[in-house]
């Protein structure tokens, strides 16, 4: 049977808009992934930015001097939690510890909102300290979770295409989210506030499990990756097992892994010293705390709109013409120019235009290029690892950049030298980044010829979750 006149062909439904399909080189079978994805963290991104703007000023509510203490707090939190993580992602499928993931953090905050309302006033700077403590963790935790079902689901050729669009829903879902809270803080409790992330982590679960029904017939869209490409012989329904340790000790004896660990060590270490550069020229030049946070405000919504572009029109279209190491390498490309800048004329001007540059850059380009490195690893490694490495490596690098400021302040010296520091730090950065670049390729190689020489492995796939 033919399609009627002005019908579109059946290539062209499949695909979905038009528009979208030439956008981001949309396949044919993969719009209703891609539309369960965009759910998937925008319900996880708008239920964090409802909870944070709670969570800063309870933080200030404890005492700005103790702010470093709870970070260090953050850090013994991340790895208590990783135990059971693994424990968890050992004993059962994915459809299984997802969601009891989630739901487990959904009932901390139902915990902390019953607090809110039934403590007396003398507890909250308490309660205060421990919610900025738990939605740290709560925050790495969830997206890397995201992240590591996103990974095994799609695979390395579609997260070339897709991941920096998929990345377009945790931008809207951040303000959305934000709004959320800045319209409804006037007159709506804390508590009630804390009961609409609840809902929203709620539907990332049914959107999860959206997804999750359609990850087989990823796998064999027409028109999409070689059968090469495909994650073949994986059944997601099967449970990864493995020892608890095993994120800890795969990381440490995988050199790949490994530098997947030093690129965000660097990372974090040098957002920490910028994010203390921008804090104290914002102080210098704004005294009013009002203007203060204007001025925050307005680096938090330059940041959004440019991340916005970017990922919708840009970040597949740069992978797919120079590769992901080069990718990679734009951030701290980069963040070798930006702190060579504030080394030589630490104005508020400076600051403003890295900062805006850089956090557009990691959101749009450098984070949803990131998770493309975990295609290549097995399955117990894109949670296990990619959770120690996502959580602990990072708040690691947050201690790391926090007091190696300290010192170099203690030491007399100014913003120029944490800049002059901070240079080859990024230097280094690019070099790790296009090495793994190299690296994910290679790897990616291997497993192409490893299927290929398995016949059975495409029609063995494992279907469903």
């Amino acid at each position: 049977m033919t399609a009627g006149p002005g019908a579109p062909a059946p290539d062209e439904a499949a695909r979905g808009p038009g528009w979208l399909a030439r956008l981001i080189d949309l396949r044919p079978g993969e719009g209703p992934a891609l539309a369960w994805s965009w759910a998937y963290i925008f319900s996880i991104l708008a239920a964090y930015y409802v909870l944070r703007p709670i969570r800063d000023q309870m933080g200030i509510a404890g005492g700005i001097e103790n702010l470093p203490w709870l970070f260090t707090a953050t850090l013994v939190g991340m790895l208590a939690l990783n135990l059971p993580f693994a424990w968890l992602v050992k004993r059962m499928p994915r459809a299984r510890f997802v969601p009891l993931t989630y739901r487990f953090f959904a009932g901390n905050i139902l915990l902390f909102a019953l607090a809110l309302y039934l403590a007396p006033p003398d507890w909250d700077v308490w309660i205060g300290r421990a919610f900025f403590v738990w939605l740290s963790i709560f925050n790495l935790f969830v997206v890397s979770i995201f992240w590591a079902t996103i990974v095994d689901v799609f695979s390395n050729a579609q997260g070339k295409r897709l991941f920096g669009f998929i990345a377009a829903g945790a931008t809207l879902g951040a303000i959305a989210g934000s709004a959320t809270t800045a319209g409804l803080a006037r007159s709506v409790p804390t508590w009630g506030l804390m009961l609409c992330a609840v809902v929203l982590l709620e539907a990332a679960v049914f959107s999860m499990r959206g997804l999750a029904r359609l990850s087989d017939r990823l796998h064999r869209v027409p028109g999409g990756e070689t059968a090469a490409d495909e994650k073949a012989g994986e059944a997601p329904e099967q449970t990864i097992g493995g020892s608890v340790f095993a994120g800890i000790g795969r990381t440490l004896a995988s050199p790949y892994l490994l530098n997947i660990s030093l690129f965000l060590l660097l990372f974090s270490v040098t957002s920490t010293f910028l994010y203390f550069e921008q804090a104290g020229i914002a102080k210098r030049s704004f005294p009013d705390k009002a203007a203060q946070t204007a001025f925050f405000a307005g680096v938090d919504l330059a940041v959004n709109v440019l991340t916005l572009g970017v990922q919708l029109f840009l970040t597949g279209r740069i992978v797919g013409r120079i590769g992901v190491g080069p990718t990679l390498a734009i951030l701290p490309a980069l963040s070798v120019l930006g702190f060579a800048a504030l080394a030589a004329s630490p104005t508020i001007g400076a600051i403003v235009a890295f900062q805006v540059l850089r956090r557009a850059g990691n959101f749009a380009i450098s984070r949803p290029i990131r998770e493309v490195l975990f295609t290549v690893v097995p399955r117990e490694d894109r949670y296990k690892a990619k959770s120690f490495i996502d959580t602990v490596v990072y708040r690691l690098g947050d201690q790391v950049g926090a007091w190696s400021f300290a010192g170099i302040g203690a030491l007399g010296l100014g913003a120029t030298a944490v800049a002059l520091v901070a240079v080859p730090l990024s230097a280094a950065w690019f070099l790790n980044s296009l090495w793994l670049g190299r690296a994910q390729e290679r790897r990616q190689r291997d497993r192409e010829a490893e299927v290929a020489g398995r016949p059975d492995a495409v029609a063995g796939h494992g279907a469903g979750i």
